[in-house]
């Protein structure tokens, strides 16, 4: 498959045409940024990181029935995926309260939820992401009612698939962003990335923080926490 002509570049990513209408070419950065854009660095080795672990969970999610955009692994760095249109919907699921769940409504991190949590904020960087309903994202047109409910049913079989994997590997999952995309069929797929970057990750015994928290709080040993995930993951 050759590699064409750059479409797109976001925070973490760029995006190429391909000779295939039908698929593109994600390539993995290792720039950094946190809090909208307020915040911006470099993780070493992130790009790599995020496109394996993205990939390994992706053809997981395939074995137990989630449909994704995943087609092959090029690099270390880069991947074919199905071309989508993204809908304009970032969906996050919560098993424990921390980040700006606790900051919201001022509760402590750690307080395990009876059942997870799904929120949506619509995906507008200039409006900072806000928060909003199925009836706020029907009336902005952003999705249909049939397509929000699949979407919902998918995030939560994702959730059930990754709790369950991350258990085995003493990880728990505290909460993670999810995107879905549309293919030329309006099929609904998941899309974008699963990774440390998306993912709150604590390890099960220690608690201690595995993920783009390290940066966004300078606790410092990011790029140890990165790597220790894809050692985790990949095995």
């Amino acid at each position: 498959m050759m590699k064409l002509q750059q479409l797109y570049e976001g925070k973490a990513k760029r995006v190429y045409a391909t000779d295939d209408e039908s698929r593109v070419i994600v390539s993995y950065k290792d720039d950094a940024t946190a809090f909208n854009g307020q915040k911006k660095g470099t993780i070493v080795g992130k790009g790599v990181v995020n496109n394996r672990v993205t990939n390994y969970l992706m053809r997981l999610l395939e074995t137990e029935g989630v449909p994704t955009h995943f087609v092959e692994e090029l690099s270390d760095r880069e991947t074919v995926v199905k071309k989508v249109e993204i809908v304009p919907l970032e969906v996050i699921v919560r098993n424990i309260s921390a980040g700006s769940f606790s900051k919201r409504y001022g509760v402590e991190e750690g307080i395990v939820f009876e059942r997870p949590t799904v929120e949506f904020s619509y995906k507008n960087d200039d409006l900072g992401d806000p928060l909003i309903n199925d009836d706020h994202a029907l009336a902005l047109r952003l999705a249909t009612a049939e397509e929000i409910a699949v979407i919902k049913t998918l995030a939560l079989r994702v959730n059930d698939v990754l709790k369950a994997f991350f258990k085995r590997v003493n990880v728990d999952l505290v909460d993670f962003k999810l995107e879905f995309g549309r293919l030329a069929d309006g099929t609904i797929v998941l899309a974008d990335e699963i990774s440390p970057d998306t993912c709150r990750f604590w390890d099960s015994t220690t608690h201690e923080k595995l993920d783009k928290d390290r940066f966004r709080r300078d606790l410092g040993g990011v790029e140890d926490a990165y790597s220790e995930m894809m050692r985790r993951i990949l095995g």
